[in-house]
């Protein structure tokens, strides 16, 4: 499995955000397998061009357990959630990535236990962001491509 064609930082999980990132701006790509298809799908090399602007992900942190982030919308401190799906905003030089955490609007799970545990029918960007260190993480999954803006 290849780790992402356009970059080499020896980070595999950061090279993928970061071709993630550069597909879902430039929509420009030429990867074929694993994440690389999402892009793929998201660019619409599959097929006629469609309206999709999202490959969420799932990571992994090196214990091998998915990663939760946490998030309120702005001026609803009291209403946090938690969240395992994610959608890459921007990676930069030095391995910092800002993810907006996706949710399903009928999922009324706060604090979901597992990414099982979440409901990914119809995940929709939530405009709450975090940044994490993606030397953090050891494994990256990408789900299909979908429309969440």
């Amino acid at each position: 499995m290849s780790c992402g064609k356009k970059f080499d930082t020896g980070n595999c999980v950061a090279d993928i955000l970061r071709e993630i990132a550069d597909a879902q701006t430039d929509l420009e790509s030429v990867c074929t397998s694993g994440c690389e298809q999402s892009i793929a799908d998201l660019l619409g090399e599959a097929g006629p061009v469609s309206n999709l602007d999202t490959v969420p992900v799932i990571l992994y942190c090196k214990d091998c357990k998915p990663f939760k982030g946490f998030g309120a919308p702005v001026n609803d401190i009291c209403n946090v959630f938690g969240s395992f799906y994610f959608r890459v905003q921007s990676v930069d030089e030095s391995n910092c990535a800002v993810l907006e955490l996706l949710r399903d609007p009928l999922d009324q799970k706060r604090d979901p236990r597992s990414p099982v545990d979440q409901l990914t029918k119809q995940l929709v960007a939530t405009d709450v962001c975090i940044t994490v260190d993606l030397d953090c993480f050891c494994h990256i999954t990408c789900l299909p491509a979908i429309q969440a803006l």
